[in-house]
């Protein structure tokens, strides 16, 4: 049995999956803009171990109200933490430290290529064919990102070590999606994300306690807004149903959905706080969009005589 049950996401006479699909875009997508509110007000690292632990406590704890059996054998305990450091620890501490320093809507900009660059790992690692459209796709998707970059640093807008932890953060992301599918641990999707953000919040408690103090959080319904929609919406059930697409898509399918986040991102972060879409910015999606299309696109069915 893999992490997430086989049977399907459909309900007699109602198919559920373009429901979920849209609910984790959505979801994941703000996610940028209420770490944005949050880091505001909290060191990132402290708001980030908070997040993680409280939603590890609650998912491990409806789990067991639930009575759901223990099916993870200590291989798959171990998978399900390193995943926590690459997919939660990593890639939101990275995520969030850049925040402090770059928009919202770039940062969901930059982690958007993850779609690129985990095709092309997936088929080095993971046996996926490798195509002419998939290095045609690589190549518009970090051009793209590139341009964007390049040109928010120049004008002033973004801080180039802002940046420079948002790539890190997309490199964990990328590598915590192929570890997943090569690892394959086993057993309840459910208990395996309370531990991933267990694990995450262990890792991060000693390092944000370390690297900042209590006393620079700032007390404010905001702060609380953002820390109970990241805990709820993001570490819960945006991650479930991440990795639930992630088994039923495969890495390079599941990931294409990425290709809504800039859009979406940089939306949520105009109505929510204002930040300015330049129309440079929206000529680099161009190009990102072109890419993850390219690397994303099934093949055809080859014609076979009858």
């Amino acid at each position: 049995m893999s992490l997430v049950p086989a049977t399907s996401l459909t309900t007699p006479g109602f198919n559920t999956r373009p429901l979920q699909i849209v609910l984790f875009c959505g979801l994941w997508s703000f996610a940028f803009v209420a770490g944005k509110v949050g880091v505001a007000d909290c060191p990132p690292l402290i708001l980030l171990a908070g997040r993680f632990t409280l939603a590890g406590v609650l998912i491990l704890g409806i789990a067991a109200v639930r009575r759901e059996p223990w099916t993870l054998r200590p291989r798959d305990v171990a998978i399900c933490a390193l995943l926590g450091l690459a997919n939660n620890a990593l890639y939101l501490g990275l995520g969030y430290v850049g925040l402090q320093t770059v928009s919202a809507g770039i940062g969901g900009l930059i982690v958007s290529a993850n779609p690129v660059f985990t095709a092309v790992l997936a088929a080095l690692l993971l046996h996926e064919k490798l195509t002419w459209r998939k290095l045609a796709g690589l190549v518009l998707g970090v051009a793209g990102v590139a341009f964007i970059v390049w040109h928010r640093i120049a004008i002033g807008a973004e801080a180039w070590h802002g940046i420079a932890f948002t790539l890190g953060s997309l490199a964990s992301i990328v590598a915590g999606t192929i570890l997943f599918k090569r690892l394959a641990p086993q057993g309840s999707l459910w208990i395996g994300n309370g531990i991933q953000n267990v694990a995450a919040g262990l890792a991060l408690t000693p390092l944000a306690f370390t690297l900042s103090s209590v006393g620079d959080i700032v007390p404010s319904w905001r702060l609380a807004g953002a820390f109970a929609y990241l805990v709820l919406g993001g570490s819960i059930v945006a991650y479930w149903l991440w990795f639930r697409l992630l088994t039923l898509y495969g890495a390079t399918a599941a990931s294409a959905w990425h290709f809504v986040m800039p859009p979406l991102a940089m939306l949520f972060a105009w109505v929510v706080l204002g930040e300015a879409i330049d129309g440079r910015d929206l000529l680099g999606v161009i190009p990102v969009a072109i890419g993850i299309y390219l690397v994303t696109r099934p093949a055809r069915p080859s014609m076979t005589a009858g």
